[in-house]
């Protein structure tokens, strides 16, 4: 055993220590990499003291919400769905520079109550160290409001949280980074239900390509594309780049651009960081 695979299974003891030690847990549960590895190991820990939230929204596309209901059916993980309506928010809706932490404050207040109710009083949720490296104002929401971030605690990053998942066997271990479907807008532009559900829906049609990490980024009526650099040539394939142009428009878009650049996570964030 090297170092650090060695250093990486003290971490797993302990984050072990720390779900061990809340007893009863909910946790904030979106499918996603992180949440289902800390879920299934609270799961692992504490069997039937734990709670699984996910969140139903406009920002969530729903083939995460469907993977997050198929996990806890296969593992028998009890498990409650959360409505959620971000749209009702004046400050999501107009998507300032900080609209994560209006989002997330309003979201984890709901589901914190919601656990509450269900005789969950703790809650946690899948924030890992790597994380805290990119322009993130959703963190302070969780800070305020107490939610507990044991994957962070531990000290686990994200290559980390990938293979300890696929020595677990979850299916997620490779799976793509997510995230929501406002992170697609840019800072000012505002944010509609039907802006969100073409992002959805041009998404999802990349997915059926067999492009495996993408992004759909909004520019007033312009769709940039991301994806890893090995997968823009399946776009260039001119059969397939005039069935995306149709499709795209079909949607609403005007215009329709490959970001040369590749798929890199927080890329609306550079827009901000040259804005300051």
């Amino acid at each position: 055993m090297t170092d650090n695979t060695r250093q990486m299974h003290t971490k797993v003891s302990c984050l072990e220590a720390i779900l061990r030690s809340r007893g009863r847990l909910a946790v904030a549960f979106s499918s996603g990499v992180d949440s289902t590895f800390l879920l299934y190991t609270a799961h692992r820990v504490l069997g039937d003291n734990i709670l699984a939230v996910t969140a139903e929204a406009p920002i969530f596309p729903a083939r995460e919400r469907n993977a997050a209901a198929d996990f806890c059916k296969r593992l028998g993980i009890r498990q409650i769905t959360l409505p959620f309506q971000p749209l009702e928010l004046p400050a999501f809706q107009k998507n300032p520079l900080d609209r994560c932490y209006h989002c997330k404050t309003a979201l984890f207040r709901q589901l914190m109550n919601a656990a509450a109710e269900a005789g969950f009083p703790t809650v946690v949720e899948g924030t890992n160290v790597d994380d805290l490296s990119d322009y993130r104002p959703g963190l302070r929401a969780i800070d305020e409001l107490g939610i507990l971030s044991p994957l962070k605690e531990a000290g686990l990053t994200k290559q980390e949280i990938r293979i300890l998942s696929r020595e677990s066997g979850l299916p997620t271990w490779d799976q793509p980074s997510f995230a929501c479907l406002a992170s697609r807008f840019a800072t000012g532009d505002p944010i509609t239900a039907e802006r969100l559900a073409m992002v959805e829906e041009a998404e999802s049609y990349l997915a059926s390509l067999g492009l495996k990490q993408y992004r759909v980024r909004l520019h007033d009526s312009l769709a940039r594309i991301e994806t890893e650099p090995k997968e823009m040539q399946r776009l260039t394939d001119p059969e397939v780049r005039e069935a995306l142009i149709r499709r795209f428009r079909s949607l609403g878009f005007r215009y329709v651009a490959l970001d040369l650049s590749g798929y890199r996570t927080g890329s609306m964030n550079e827009v901000k960081r040259n804005c300051k």
